[in-house]
């Protein structure tokens, strides 16, 4: 069992510059990868998502890389727009002879006008790029698992501890409930026998607890609710990611506990009830940090 939260850090070199990966988790349902490159790069930024899929299944996955410092600059690389710069040569020339001036038109006027000249960082080409920066990312990502694969196993030991608690308080309900039929015969015969000075009708009596009896009937919730934990305990052993399907579980305990509660025939179940509907509130919150 894995959290979704966690951080993992790598170091590359690209283009004589050594630069420091950071990689950041956080919960979210599906995987969303957010980039914060010094370089716009599609085909980097596609081949990083991909990496990241390949160990990470859900969570916000942030990564970083900035310049760790003390390495020389990557050189620039000054580019010329030719075409544009010949369209503005153009338009300054009509500009000038409608006019009447007769100075030729100065190249530094041709020079600063936007995005005739642009600076950029020498970059490798995509392919080379990428094979620079992959051993930071991956060295980062495998840091990133490690530190989610830690705290997930505080996680299950805590989910553990929950699920313990909620099968001692499904126990107790077993044993409250088995007796609910003979108790509410006793009542509604001592209510009977109040009512009726001149005796006691055994048959209708019979009738009134089988009746209740069927709608105090809480066998197939108990047995769901043994066979919903047992599932969720297998599930905190296995490796993997699981989260959905604890999730999923969680909420069908809440079902049954919920119908348990609508059938409790006496205070002590209401009661056990309720410590069971906290402590699947506390199974659920935790189970949202899981991947």
């Amino acid at each position: 069992m894995r959290s979704m939260t966690g951080y993992g850090r790598g170091t590359c070199e690209v283009a004589g510059r050594r630069l420091h990966v950071e990689l950041r988790s956080l919960n979210h349902r599906f995987l969303e990868v957010k980039l914060r490159l010094p370089w716009g790069d599609p085909a980097i930024e596609q081949q990083i998502t991909q990496l990241l899929r390949t160990k990470i299944d859900r969570g916000v996955v942030t990564v970083s890389v900035r310049d760790e410092g003390g390495a020389a600059a990557l050189a620039l690389k000054v580019r010329v727009d030719l075409a544009l710069a010949r369209g503005y040569v153009e338009a300054l020339e009509q500009l000038r002879q409608a006019l009447g001036v007769v100075a030729p038109i100065p190249l530094e006027l041709v020079a600063t006008q936007p995005g005739v000249l642009a600076a950029g960082e020498a970059l490798p080409d995509s392919e080379l790029l990428w094979k620079a920066l992959e051993p930071g990312l991956s060295q980062a990502l495998d840091g990133l698992v490690e530190s989610r694969a830690r705290e997930g196993a505080a996680i299950a030991a805590d989910l553990k501890e929950r699920l313990a608690s909620v099968e001692r308080i499904a126990s107790d309900l077993r044993t409250l409930t088995a007796s609910a039929p003979e108790q509410y015969r006793a009542r509604l015969t001592e209510r009977l026998e109040r009512a009726r000075a001149s005796g006691v009708d055994e048959q209708r009596i019979a009738q009134e607890v089988a009746i209740m009896a069927d709608k105090l009937d809480v066998s197939e919730e108990l047995t769901r609710l043994g066979a919903h934990l047992a599932e969720l305990g297998r599930l905190l052993d296995q490796s993997g990611p699981q989260g959905r399907r604890l999730d999923f579980l969680t909420q069908e305990l809440n079902r049954e506990i919920n119908t348990l509660g609508s059938k409790s025939p006496s205070a002590q179940c209401a009661a056990r009830v309720v410590d069971a509907k906290a402590e699947l509130e506390k199974l659920r919150e935790q189970i949202q940090n899981v991947e």
